[in-house]
C-alpha cells in the first residue's frame, strides 16, 4: 500500500512548503496499516487514502459516519407511501445538489492548484489575492436581510396598530374638513393623542427588536480572527476574512480552519474536530487523496469553523464566506418565513376578537344613526360627531395600554433571564417556553461536555474508577504494578501533547489534541506528577497514528538510560529487557486488537495469564459492562522485541515493514474506558422538565447504544433494559398509556395522560424516516424517545412531525448541523458556546449553564398567567366601562359621561402601572408541577375571560362609575334629575352646562380609576384568596395603585390639561364611596374564589377564569 511520510513544517525545501518523501511497500501484517518511522524524531507515514468506517448507511450511496453534513440524503423517503413530504423539498433539493456537484476533493492537488492558477512554492501573488478579495467579497458570512421596511411596519401597523392609525385619519377628518367652518379643537387633540399612542407602541416594539439583537450580535463568533497563509513565497499572518480562494493556508495543532480548504501537504497524524457541523466528538483524519466520492465525507477536505486537535498541514482555499460548507448550511437555515410564537397568535386572536366586536358595535351605531337618530333627532348627532362616536365606540373596545403593558411586562421576564444568562432574540418567544411539551435535545455539546474523560480502568477483569488509580499506586496495591504499567502506556502510546505556557505569561499548563487521546493522557497526568516519569525513560523510534479504519495505534522505543532495577513502566519483572532491545506499546479498539494478542498480565503480580477460551471470555465481559454504560474501551497491550530480532536498521523501510509485521503475540496490560460525560446540571435539569411534564427526547448523531446510555445517565430513560425498538411500533396494538393504539395522540391532555407509564424507544434515523403515519402516532405516545444516527434533514422531520400531532417542540443544539432544526422548531435553544449559524437560527440562547433552561420554563409559563391576569384587569375600565357611555349615550339618549379623551388616559396612563405590577406577581402554586398549557384550550382571552371581565367586573365598574356620576348632576348645585336625562338625545335641561357635565365626567373617570384598586386586587390571583395569597408578596401593587390615581389626578386637576382636555376636579367627598365600591368588588370576588375552592364542579366553578 503506497504511503506518505510526515512533512516537516519548518523545512525551507524549494519544491513544496512542507517536503514530503515517498516509498511504497507491500502490506505483510494483519495490522498493515498508516505507521511511521523516526531517527532522533518520529517520522511519520501514513496511507494517501483512508475510507470511513463501515457503518450503517442513510442511503446506499452515502455513509452516515458523515450523515449530519449530508444534509438532506433521506428526503426521498417523504414522498414514500403514507409519508408527509416536507415544506421546502425542492430548495433542500437543490442544496444537496450544490454540494454533490463539488469535485475538488476528487481532483490531484496538482490540478487543484492549477486550476486557481496557485503556486506550491510561492502561493498566491499578493496582487492577484487583491484583485480576487475585490472581486469576491471579504471571507465572512453574509448577515440575513433585516427587512427593516418590513419591520417598521410591522412595529406601526401590528396588533392594534392599524385601528388606532384609521381612528387617528378619521379623527382628523372630523377636524376638518367636515368640522368647517368651526372645528372642533377636542377632534384635533384626539387625532394628535391616537398618533402619540401609536408612536409609543411603535417605539416600544422597535426597542424589543432592536435591544435582543444587539445582544444576540455581541456573541463572538467561533471563526478565527487571523490565518497564516504563503502569498508571495513568503508567510504571512492576515485577517481571515482577506482570505480568497487560491490561498496557500498553515494549519497546527489548536487551530480553526478559516475556510474550505483542499488538502494539499499533511502530516501524518493530522485530525479535525467536526463536531462543530456534525455533533460528534470522534476526530476524522487528514489525508492527501480523495477517501469518499462525496465532497463532505472525504478527509482531504477541510471544513471552516472545525478544529485541528492533531498534526499539521497545507491547505488550499477552495471556498470562502457564504460558498463554504458551513456557509452554505447558515443560508439554509436562514431562509423561509419563521412562524409566529404561541404568544403571538394568541395576541393577533385576541386583536381579531376585539377589532371584530369594535366594527360589530360601530356598524350598528352608523346603521342607528342613519336609519333612526338622524331621522327622528336630527340636531342631535351631526357627521362629525358621528365620526368622533365611531372612533370613540373603537377607542373604547381597544385597550390601547395592552401592547406597552405586554412588550414592558415580557421586557421585565427578558431582563429577569439575562440575569441568569438566558438571552432571548424575541420578547414573545419567552411565553413559547412555558407552553412547550417536547424538549429535543442534542447530546454532544449540549447534553455532554464535548470533551472526552477516562472514567474507567482495569486490568484483566479488576475494575476500579479511573479517579482511584493513583491512590492503589500509592498504597502499594496488589494492582499497583499493573496500574502503573496501564498508565504508563497511557502516556507513551499517545498522540497529545502537553502545552506548557511561557516563562513569565502564568496559566495552567493545556493538553492539546484529539479528544481520545487527550483524556488517556489525563489519567496518565493523574497518576504522576511529572508526566516525564514515565516517558523519560524511552524515545521514540516508530508509530503508526490511530485511524478510524484500523482503530488502533502503534508506538516502539528504545531504551534511552540504563534500565536498572525494578525496570521502568510499563517493563514488568517478568520481562526481559536487554540493551538494543525495543518495547511495542498498542492500543486500540479490543474488538481489532484482541485477535493479536496471547496473553494478559495478571492483576496481582504473577506471570503473565495464557488468553484462552475463559480468559478471553472475562475480558469479554469487562468490554460488554463497559459498552452498555456508553463507554468508549480502548485497550492498550506492550510487547517486548528483541533487538537481535530485527535486521534492518531504524527509520529504513524494512525496519518499518517488519515491525508491522510482528505487530502480533502482544501482551494485554488493561482497559481504560472513556465517555464524553454528561454536564454536572443535566439530571436535575431532566428531571425537573420531567417533573412538569414536559418530555425530553435525545436526537444526536451517535450510536444507539451509547445514545440511550447517555440517555439513561441523564435521567432521560428511565429503565435501558426494557426499551423498546422499532420492531415494537410494527405492532397492531402497542400497550404504552394502558389504552389502544387508537388513542389520541396528541398534546391535547386525554385522561390516559394521568396513568402514563413511562416507556422508552430507542429509534435510528433510517428506522425512524421508514415510519408510516400510523408508527408515528404510536411513537408519539411514548414517553421517553431516543434517536440515535440522524441527519440534520431526519432532525427536521422529527420536529415537523411531533408539531402535527399538536406538539410544542423545544430543539436545543449547538452545532451547525442542529440548525435547520432549530429553526423550524416552536422554539429554538442554542448554546452560547456553540456555532454562530446555530445561534443566529435559535431563538434562545443559554450563555451558561443547561440548567438554565428550567428558569426560562418556570417564566414561560409565568408570564402567560401573568399577561391573563393583565389582559383582564385591562379589560373591564380599559374597555367595557369605556364603552358603557357610548351606547347609553346613542340608545338611551344620555349624555356621553366619559369623554375620548379620558378613555385614552385610562388606557395608557392609569392602568399601565397597576397592569405592569400583574408581571411581578409570583405564581400561586408550583407552576413547574404543573402541565403545560394546551394551546388549543387554555388561551390567552376566551369566553370565561369576556365573561369575568364585561358580565362581571365590566358592568359592576359601570354601573358603579355611572351611579356616582348621575347623583353627583342630581344632588349638587343646579340639580339635573336622572329623569330629565333619559331618552332626550340632546334637548337637556339647561342646567347641564360644559362644566357640569365635565364634572360628571371626572366623576365617573376617577370612579374607574380607584375601582381598579378591588379589580387589581382581585384579578392577580385566579383561585386563591387574597389571604392565602397576601399583597404584600409584591411590593409593586400598592406603588402602582398610588400611581395611578396619582396620573389620574395628574390630568384633572393641573389647569392647563384641565382646558385642553376638557376635564375636571373631584369633590373629596367622592373619593370615600368610590373606595368603599373597590372594597365591595374584591369582597365579591373573594367569594366567588370562595365558591370554587369549595365545589370545584359547580356552574360558578366551570365559568371562572
Amino acid at each position: 500500500m503506497p504511503t506518505r511520510t510526515q512533512p516537516d513544517l519548518e523545512s525551507d525545501g524549494k519544491d513544496s512548503i512542507l517536503t514530503p518523501t515517498h516509498d511504497n511497500k507491500s502490506s505483510r501484517s494483519p495490522l498493515s496499516h498508516a505507521r511511521t518511522l523516526s531517527i532522533s524524531r518520529a517520522t511519520t507515514r501514513r496511507p494517501t487514502s483512508m475510507s470511513l468506517q463501515s457503518l450503517q448507511r442513510v442511503e446506499a450511496s452515502i455513509p452516515i459516519e458523515y450523515r449530519t453534513l449530508s444534509i438532506h440524503v433521506t428526503h426521498t423517503h417523504a414522498a414514500d407511501e403514507g409519508r408527509r413530504p416536507l415544506a421546502g423539498d425542492a430548495k433542500r433539493d437543490a442544496a444537496v445538489k450544490d454540494f454533490v456537484s463539488l469535485e475538488w476533493h476528487s481532483i490531484s492537488p496538482e490540478e487543484a492548484l492549477q486550476r486557481l492558477s496557485a503556486s506550491p512554492v510561492t502561493g498566491l501573488d499578493g496582487e492577484q489575492a487583491a484583485r480576487r478579495l475585490a472581486a469576491n467579497g471579504k471571507n465572512q458570512l453574509t448577515p440575513p436581510p433585516n427587512g427593516l421596511f418590513r419591520k417598521i411596519l410591522s412595529w406601526t401597523l401590528g396588533g392594534f396598530g392599524s385601528l388606532l392609525l384609521v381612528a387617528s385619519i378619521i379623527c382628523f377628518i372630523a377636524w376638518k374638513p367636515l368640522g368647517e367652518p368651526n372645528p372642533a379643537p377636542a377632534n384635533l387633540a384626539l387625532a394628535i393623542v391616537l398618533l402619540i399612542v401609536l408612536l409609543i407602541q411603535a417605539v416600544f416594539q422597535a426597542w424589543q427588536d432592536i435591544s435582543t439583537s444587539r445582544i444576540i450580535a455581541s456573541v463572538g463568533s467561533l471563526l478565527p480572527t487571523s490565518v497564516t497563509v504563503l502569498r508571495d513565497s513568503q508567510r504571512r499572518t492576515i485577517p481571515a476574512t482577506d482570505l480568497v480562494t487560491g490561498d496557500l493556508v498553515l494549519f497546527s495543532l489548536g487551530q480553526r480552519l478559516p475556510a474550505d480548504v483542499r488538502i494539499i501537504e499533511c502530516s501524518g497524524d493530522l485530525r479535525f474536530d467536526r463536531s462543530l457541523l456534525t455533533g460528534e466528538s470522534e476526530p476524522v483524519p487528514g489525508s492527501i487523496t480523495s477517501t469518499d466520492p462525496n465532497f463532505l465525507e472525504s478527509h482531504n477536505v477541510g471544513l471552516q469553523g472545525t478544529s485541528v486537535v492533531g498534526g499539521s498541514g497545507v491547505g488550499l482555499v477552495v471556498q470562502c464566506g457564504d460558498a463554504t460548507v458551513f456557509g452554505r448550511i447558515a443560508k439554509l437555515s436562514s431562509s423561509g418565513s419563521t412562524g409566529s410564537t404561541t404568544l403571538q397568535r394568541e395576541i393577533f386572536r385576541f386583536v381579531t376578537i376585539i377589532a371584530s366586536l369594535a366594527i360589530i358595535v360601530s356598524v350598528i351605531y352608523i346603521i342607528a344613526w342613519a336609519a333612526w337618530l338622524r331621522r327622528d333627532y336630527p340636531g342631535f348627532i351631526s357627521v362629525p360627531t358621528l365620526l368622533v362616536n365611531v372612533v370613540s365606540v373603537t377607542v373604547a373596545f381597544i385597550p390601547e395600554g395592552l401592547p406597552v403593558c405586554i412588550t414592558l411586562s415580557l421586557a421585565r421576564i427578558a431582563s429577569r433571564l439575562a440575569e441568569n444568562k438566558v438571552l432571548c432574540k424575541s420578547l414573545s418567544i419567552v411565553e413559547t417556553l412555558g407552553a412547550v411539551t417536547i424538549i429535543c435535545s442534542d447530546k454532544t455539546g449540549t447534553l455532554t461536555t464535548n470533551q472526552m474523560t477516562c472514567t474507567n480502568a482495569a486490568v484483566f477483569d479488576t475494575e476500579l474508577p479511573a479517579s482511584e488509580v493513583r491512590d492503589n499506586i500509592d498504597q502499594s496495591g496488589a494492582t499497583a504494578d499493573a496500574l502503573r504499567q496501564l498508565t504508563a502506556i497511557s502516556a507513551l502510546c499517545n498522540s497529545a501533547v502537553i502545552e506548557t505556557p511561557a516563562t513569565g505569561n502564568g496559566g495552567e499548563p493545556t493538553i492539546m489534541g484529539d479528544a481520545t487521546d487527550s483524556a488517556i493522557l489525563r489519567l496518565a497526568t493523574s497518576v504522576a506528577d511529572d508526566l516525564r516519569e514515565f516517558t523519560k525513560p524511552w524515545k521514540e523510534i516508530f508509530k503508526i497514528d490511530f485511524n478510524s479504519k484500523s482503530k488502533w495505534m502503534l508506538k516502539l522505543y528504545s531504551m534511552d538510560v540504563s534500565a536498572g532495577s525494578p525496570p521502568p513502566a510499563p517493563l514488568s519483572p517478568h520481562d526481559t529487557f536487554g540493551p538494543g532491545d525495543y518495547l511495542l506499546t498498542l492500543k486500540g479498539a479490543p474488538d481489532v486488537v484482541l485477535p493479536f494478542c496471547h496473553a494478559v498480565i495478571d492483576p496481582s503480580g504473577g506471570p503473565p495469564i495464557p488468553l484462552d477460551d475463559a480468559a478471553l471470555a472475562r475480558l469479554t465481559n469487562v468490554q460488554q459492562a463497559w459498552a452498555a454504560q456508553g463507554l468508549r474501551v480502548l485497550l492498550l497491550a506492550r510487547r517486548v522485541v528483541r533487538g537481535s530480532d530485527v535486521k534492518a536498521l531504524p527509520g529504513s523501510q524494512a525496519f518499518g515493514d517488519y515491525i508491522e509485521a510482528i505487530a502480533t503475540e502482544d501482551l494485554i496490560v488493561g482497559f481504560v474506558g472513556l465517555i464524553d460525560p454528561l454536564k454536572p446540571d443535566i439530571p436535575h435539569t431532566v428531571r425537573v422538565c420531567r417533573e412538569a411534564h414536559v418530555r425530553f427526547y435525545v436526537v444526536t448523531g451517535d450510536f444507539p447504544i451509547t445514545a440511550v446510555a447517555i440517555a439513561a445517565s441523564a435521567g432521560i430513560v428511565t429503565n435501558p433494559s426494557t426499551i423498546h425498538s422499532a420492531a415494537d411500533l410494527q405492532k397492531e396494538e402497542l400497550d404504552i398509556t394502558g389504552t389502544s393504539s387508537s388513542s389520541s395522540t396528541s398534546a391535547s391532555g386525554d385522561d390516559a395522560d394521568q396513568h402514563r407509564i413511562p416507556r422508552a424507544i430507542v429509534l435510528t434515523g433510517t428506522e425512524m424516516m421508514e415510519l408510516t403515519e400510523a408508527q408515528w402516532d404510536r411513537l408519539a405516545r411514548y414517553d421517553e424517545c431516543v434517536f440515535a444516527r440522524t441527519s440534520p434533514e431526519q432532525k427536521l422531520y422529527i420536529v415537523k412531525a411531533f408539531q402535527q400531532r399538536c406538539h410544542i417542540v423545544a430543539v436545543t443544539g449547538d452545532g451547525v448541523n442542529d440548525a435547520p432544526s432549530l429553526k423550524a422548531a416552536d422554539i429554538g435553544i442554542a448554546m452560547g458556546s456553540g456555532s454562530e449559524v446555530a445561534r443566529e437560527a435559535a431563538d434562545m440562547v443559554l450563555m451558561d449553564s443547561f440548567s438554565s433552561i428550567i428558569i426560562a420554563l418556570e417564566h414561560g409559563r409565568l408570564v402567560f398567567a401573568n399577561l391573563r391576569k393583565t389582559v383582564l384587569y385591562l379589560l373591564p375600565a380599559g374597555s367595557f366601562s369605556e364603552l358603557m357611555p357610548i351606547l347609553l349615550n346613542v340608545f338611551i339618549g344620555l349624555p356621553q359621561v366619559l369623554s375620548s379623551i379620558q378613555m385614552i388616559i385610562i388606557c395608557c396612563a392609569t392602568d399601565v402601572a397597576p397592569a405592569l405590577s400583574l408581571a411581578l406577581e409570583k405564581p400561586e402554586s408550583g407552576l413547574l408541577k404543573q402541565k403545560p398549557r394546551n394551546v388549543k384550550k387554555d388561551r390567552l382571552v376566551d369566553w370565561r375571560v369576556l365573561l369575568h371581565a364585561y358580565l362581571f367586573l365590566g358592568v359592576t365598574e359601570s354601573c358603579c362609575a355611572a351611579a356616582m356620576a348621575f347623583w353627583h348632576l342630581q344632588r349638587n348645585g343646579k340639580r339635573v334629575p336622572f329623569s330629565s336625562l333619559v331618552f332626550k338625545y340632546g334637548s337637556y335641561p339647561s342646567a347641564l352646562t360644559t362644566d357640569r357635565l365635565a364634572e360628571a365626567q371626572s366623576i365617573y373617570f376617577h370612579t374607574l380609576v380607584i375601582m381598579q384598586w378591588g379589580n387589581l386586587l382581585a384579578t392577580r390571583t385566579r383561585r386563591l384568596s387574597i389571604f392565602q395569597h397576601p399583597p404584600t408578596r409584591n411590593p409593586a401593587l400598592f406603588p402602582a395603585m398610588l400611581i395611578a390615581l396619582g396620573l389620574a389626578s395628574f390630568f384633572s386637576y393641573i389647569p392647563f390639561f384641565r382646558r385642553k382636555f376638557g376635564t375636571h376636579s373631584v369633590p373629596g367627598e367622592y373619593y370615600g364611596l368610590t373606595i368603599v365600591f373597590a372594597v365591595g368588588l374584591l369582597f365579591i370576588d373573594e367569594v366567588r374564589k370562595f365558591c370554587v375552592r369549595r365545589w370545584p364542579h359547580s356552574i360558578v366553578a366551570k365559568a371562572a377564569w
